[in-house]
């Protein structure tokens, strides 16, 4: 499987967007993309209250570590699939909300070159991309007086598109009103919104266990307890449910790692026109032109066959952001190569990212691709 995947990248067929369009057909609104099979067999039986919950990063190998295998997730594991490329909650949650490939919303990563800003922006917080200076990370200024995201990908979320269909579609996350500050309050605004009356979907994120993953790793003391956590917190609202489908499933999941920072590496550096973006397992490089042939040399010197080092062109061939129609600034996205994590090895572009950040995500792994599709049905009570 591992191998597979370093080789293909994961299957859109079977995928977190195929899990959207899905939803689209049960409320009928027009898809974008084929649906998922084993999904449509659940959603066809019509229940009042559709939930997706997404934990985000409580990947399949993260259940197997820390869950056991009659618990409350793992005994309600129908299948695994996966993510999109990069595994990475931008690329993911986006596809999620929107039904579309990464390729065709063109939100990649956490870090996104803009060409017509000229530079690197992290897009969820809408600032200049982290940097160092003397060793020491430099407070990011706002990118833009304006969402840089927003702007140059927009896209419309499938909870618009069911509501403008002529359905009830909600949202329960800490970004959106009336914007929920922790789990259980999250999980007590989709109950509320179950006991109402009528057919409706609603949408669920939190962003357990990915933050303690990030600043802990996949096995410590502390993950374990959070990911034993979130199974009985979600087990007893999971038991308060009527006449409801829930779906809990993930954007990716994580692997430990080690951090390198690519400005260890000046005759790599030195053949750039700009940082490089994206995610620090999936890293995008703008090359010098007179470094243009000489890059994949330099490149593999440095770090071995811990990457796959891929041209633009074969990114593009090879449908590595997804199978739909390309955003027509993707290929300004991308540069002149991207480097693809293929073993625990993570280039960050400060050292206090490398240093503070043993969980990661976002390359091209099993362990990083596959999620759950954990599914619970609460039948109508008479």
């Amino acid at each position: 499987m591992n191998e597979l995947i370093k080789t293909q990248g994961p299957d859109y067929s079977k995928c977190l967007v195929n899990l959207s369009n899905s939803i689209l057909k049960r409320f009928g609104v027009q898809t974008t993309a084929d649906t998922l099979p084993m999904a449509d067999e659940y959603l066809a039986k019509g229940h009042k209250n559709t939930v997706v919950l997404l934990l985000d990063a409580l990947g399949i190998s993260i259940l197997e570590k820390h869950l056991e295998a009659d618990g409350f997730f793992r005994s309600n594991l129908k299948d695994a699939y996966y993510s999109v490329y990069p595994p990475t909650t931008v690329a993911a949650t986006t596809s999620v909300l929107s039904g579309l490939y990464p390729n065709e919303h063109g939100w990649l990563g956490w870090d996104m070159y803009y060409p017509e800003l000229n530079k690197n922006v992290t897009v969820f917080t809408n600032t200049d991309q982290l940097s160092e200076k003397d060793g020491k990370l430099v407070e990011p200024a706002p990118a833009a007086d304006f969402n840089a995201g927003f702007t140059y990908t927009p896209y419309k979320n499938i909870i618009s598109k069911i509501n403008d269909a002529g359905g009830e579609a909600y949202a329960s996350m800490p970004f959106l009103p009336p914007f929920p500050g922790d789990l259980d309050s999250i999980l007590a605004r989709v109950k509320d919104l179950c006991d109402e009356p009528g057919e409706k979907f609603i949408y669920a994120y939190w962003n357990e266990p990915d933050t303690t993953m990030h600043a802990t790793g996949t096995m410590s003391a502390e993950t374990h307890e959070l990911v034993n956590s979130l199974e009985r917190t979600v087990s007893r609202f999971a038991s308060e449910l009527n006449d409801t489908l829930l779906i809990i499933t993930a954007d990716h999941s994580h692997i430990d790692s080690n951090n390198l920072c690519i400005l260890d590496y000046p005759e790599i550096t030195d053949c750039l026109v700009r940082m490089p973006s994206i995610e620090p397992r999936t890293l995008n490089f703008f090359v010098k032109e007179e470094c243009l042939d000489s890059f994949p040399e330099l490149f593999k010197k440095a770090f071995g066959d811990k990457f796959l080092l891929m041209t633009k062109e074969e990114v593009l061939e090879r449908g590595l952001f997804g199978p739909g129609n390309d955003h027509p600034l993707l290929k300004e996205f991308i540069g002149d190569y991207v480097a693809l994590a293929i073993s625990d090895t993570t280039i960050f572009v400060t050292h206090e990212e490398a240093r503070i950040t043993p969980g990661v995500h976002a390359g091209l792994t099993a362990e990083e691709c596959l999620i759950p599709l954990i599914v619970i049905e609460k039948p109508a009570r008479m």
